[in-house]
């Protein structure tokens, strides 16, 4: 998803039955992660980093590696707000769960309420984050691929692709060093 499309999404009124499915879906673009590790978020996985911020710290489910992310402000909105929703007195998980079927399928809703033909699925919240949150505002990609729970580059590489934008602001500064290059064009050739 595009930044403008991220935007519009967190900013659209939809059906109540397709909120819930909406703010996972957010959540996880703003932290890179899965369906099953975003729903089996506990208390215990928040924690200050070295930085003084709030950090999520978690094992992927998928693999057991750790992941560790800075949580950015909307994703910490999102916790706030759901720190009330109704839950089982056995559960303690910062988010509410629906399955992941029923989640994707609100996003086939969803999808249609934007008046998008680009296919939604949870997994696009993952891509959403490695490239429109990270890469192209300048984050690493040997960090994002920290942030996503990689073990090595080439699997981080598969998720982010890199941006127009994020080559036309990397090339900016060698632009301006370019501009008043003298040439000695041939009159004729």
């Amino acid at each position: 998803m595009t930044s403008e499309e991220l935007n519009a999404l967190a900013l659209k009124k939809l059906k109540k039955r397709l909120v819930l499915t909406r703010d996972l879906f957010l959540f996880s673009c703003y932290t890179g992660l899965s369906y099953s590790d975003t729903v089996r978020l506990t208390a215990e996985d928040i924690v200050k980093g070295e930085d003084g911020g709030i950090w999520l710290e978690t094992h992927r489910m998928k693999n057991n590696n750790r992941v560790r992310v800075p949580l950015l402000s909307p994703a910490l909105k999102l916790i706030e707000h759901y720190k009330s929703y109704p839950r089982f007195p056995d559960e303690d998980f910062l988010l509410p769960k629906l399955s992941n079927p029923r989640v994707n399928f609100y996003l086939k809703e969803i999808m249609k309420e934007m008046g998008w033909t680009k296919w939604l699925t949870f997994h696009c919240a993952r891509h959403t984050f490695a490239t429109t949150v990270t890469l192209t505002n300048g984050v690493p990609i040997e960090t994002v691929g920290q942030m996503l729970g990689h073990k090595n580059i080439r699997s981080t590489q598969i998720y982010a692709r890199v941006t127009d934008t994020k080559v036309s602001r990397d090339m900016s500064a060698l632009k301006k060093k370019y501009a008043g290059q003298e040439l000695t064009l041939a009159k004729e050739i």
